[in-house]
């Protein structure tokens, strides 16, 4: 299941079109991470909760409340308490969360930016067609939650298996961040992984993929 954020329902072509979407730019982390608590209630289950960047954060936040049965955050957006001072993370995110910008106006990532934050290292080719194919506009209300409570975990308490995964590559979050997330985590009882590979932050979509997945998949069987 891959529920979307509220007010992110449709193609990607559509939500730009509806830009600057003032519904979009309402939205809040709480009410997001509120939609997925609505999803997982529903479940005959706890599920297996599994999220990328702003994703791999809330997948933290859902198995410290108990609602999943085991989580996998890659490349996440860390919790409130680790404060990011890399350079590459600043200069990635400094206008997505707008300090100095009117949170009444979501943030559409420009081409160049795109290129920098998400698809640093591949062809100018595939930094342009992944671009048109994927890029959407975002809630600066949403992204500026990752300071504030609404990302807040309780590192010290017990956990379900939860696999930290980053990127050598990633400029957006920074390797340095993720194992400073990972390092936070203080009960030595809980299943608690961390592996870096050589990836930029889109890890998802980029070539190679698959052997991802598979390590994914793995892991869950083995925990």
């Amino acid at each position: 299941m891959a529920p979307p954020w509220p007010e992110k329902e449709g193609t990607a072509a559509l939500l730009r079109e509806k830009h600057p979407d003032k519904k979009l730019a309402s939205v809040t982390m709480a009410q997001i991470i509120e939609r997925y608590e609505q999803v997982i209630s529903l479940l005959p289950e706890k599920p297996i909760v599994i999220g990328h960047s702003f994703g791999g954060l809330f997948a933290q936040i859902l198995l410290n409340r108990k609602l999943a049965a085991a989580a996998v955050a890659i490349h996440a957006v860390p919790p409130q308490g680790i404060i990011p001072f890399e350079l590459n993370f600043l200069r990635s995110n400094f206008a997505t969360l707008g300090l100095f910008s009117s949170l009444n106006q979501p943030y559409l990532m420009p081409l160049e930016k795109w290129r920098f934050v998400f698809t640093n290292g591949m062809s100018l080719i595939e930094q342009e067609t992944t671009y048109d194919a994927l890029v959407i506009p975002e809630s600066r209300r949403a992204a500026r939650g990752g300071l504030t409570s609404a990302a807040y975990v309780n590192f010290k308490l017990p956990h379900e298996p939860l696999l930290l995964l980053a990127g050598t590559d990633d400029h957006c979050i920074p390797e340095s961040l993720c194992r400073r997330v990972y390092n936070a985590y203080k009960d030595k009882n809980s299943v608690t992984e961390y592996i870096v590979n050589k990836r930029n932050h889109f890890v998802l979509g980029a070539q190679g993929w698959e052997r991802d997945a598979e390590l994914v998949y793995q892991w869950i069987k083995e925990h």
